[in-house]
């Protein structure tokens, strides 16, 4: 079904994802959910920056500082701080920034590390690195499972118009059908794949759906020494580049996918954080345990892992934070083009986003799940369901 080729345990989390669109989740589930997703996070997070200091280190020929960044505001502050290049478009831009900051979408929540080179009181950016939060991973899996459902849901659409066509004695390129028409049968064959996940009944949408940007990595490099990345990345005994796309127009950039072997013994030297135990702590393990178990979960999950490298320069990094082609911008539009928008789209998009909610609520055991594939719902129902499982009281006026 779906793969996140950043995390370990990928073929376990994505038949948990199919369970749950089938509403078939198993007893231990609620607890595998809150491991692959808070063991995961640890560990992405570790060899994410492990990654990133190697590899700047080995460019700029000392260790590069690091800085945590919660915000956008905080990355896109210190991006403008110290412009490396001045010409007329990055001094445009950022005084468009600095005049107006709140239009830049500065309270985006960013799980992320900036890296500079040392002293900070004068530290030019050179990248940053971070793991897509849990609104977007949810986001981002329902709209690709959303576009292979909408194929099948074609597939199956056509099927009936071929139908038709057999009962009048014509072939299918001779069928005249009117727009009402077609909309009928694309909700029947809309009716009939909901009604297969409600009887619990698996179909196939085609090949697994790889997630690959979990783990990401932007870096800073005038555009002629990109290859000079490339070539240091190919002769590294850890790493295989999977994928390798160019992007020409409104943002220019080298998109890279990089399979990676992590140095699980180094990254499990150091104890898991307080942060993350008493998340734990809160589903009945505590410290001892859950150090033994995240150290069991690394050592038997998946020896390579897939991470995302942004490679541009200093102008196009700075016009796709605040500029022409600002990233928000373009998870917006993103939303809009959306070919699909029925009930059952809408559906595993309320499925993914609970599911993710759940693993960091302080929930430990799922009795129901509250969300199917083949019910309607209006979003308000889906916002007291995510309250719920914080605690929270349902919104209401007194």
């Amino acid at each position: 079904m779906i793969r996140f080729t950043s995390t370990l345990y990928r073929e376990a989390f994505g038949q948990l994802v199919e369970r749950w669109m089938y509403n078939r989740p198993e007893d231990g589930d609620a607890e595998l959910l809150s491991r692959l997703v808070h063991f995961n996070n640890v560990f992405m997070a570790r060899y994410l920056q492990a990654f990133s200091i190697r590899l700047l280190s080995a460019w700029h020929g000392r260790r590069p500082g690091t800085r945590p960044s919660e915000t956008k505001g905080e990355l896109k502050d210190f991006i403008v701080r110290h412009p490396p290049l001045d010409s007329s478009r990055v001094r445009q831009l950022i005084a468009a920034y600095q005049g107006q900051p709140g239009r830049y979408y500065r309270q985006t929540p960013f799980h992320g590390t900036i890296y500079y080179l040392p002293p900070l009181e004068q530290a030019h950016y050179l990248g940053s690195s971070r793991i897509k939060r849990v609104r977007r991973l949810a986001e981002k899996s329902a709209r690709r499972i959303t576009d292979r459902v909408f194929e099948v849901i074609c597939q199956h659409a056509d099927a009936l118009a071929e139908e038709r066509a057999r009962q009048l004695g014509i072939e299918r390129r001779q069928l005249q059908s009117t727009p009402e028409q077609m909309l009928k049968e694309f909700h029947r064959a809309e009716e009939r794949i909901m009604e297969l996940f409600r009887r619990g009944h698996p179909f196939s949408l085609g090949e697994h759906i790889e997630i690959n940007d979990v783990a990401g990595i932007k870096i800073i490099l005038p555009d002629e020494r990109r290859q000079e990345l490339v070539d240091w990345l190919q002769d590294q005994a850890d790493c295989r580049i999977i994928e390798q796309e160019e992007h020409r127009g409104d943002y220019n950039a080298t998109n890279l996918i990089v399979a990676h072997r992590p140095d699980k013994a180094t990254l499990l030297d150091r104890p898991l954080e307080e942060t993350t135990t008493r998340l734990l702590a809160a589903r009945g393990i505590d410290d001892g345990s859950a150090n033994k178990a995240f150290k069991r979960f690394v050592n038997e999950g998946e020896d390579e892992v897939y991470v995302e490298i942004i490679v541009s320069n200093y102008q196009e990094m700075l016009e796709s934070e605040i500029g022409r082609c600002i990233h928000e911008d373009r998870i917006l539009e993103q939303r809009r083009q959306q070919r699909y928008r029925g009930p059952l789209a809408k559906n595993i998009e309320y499925l993914m986003v609970y599911m993710f909610n759940f693993a960091v609520s302080p929930r430990q055991r799922l009795d129901d799940l509250p969300i199917k594939l083949w019910n309607r719902y209006l979003p308000d129902t889906i916002d007291e369901l995510i309250r719920a499982l914080f605690d929270l009281p349902p919104l209401s006026l007194p």
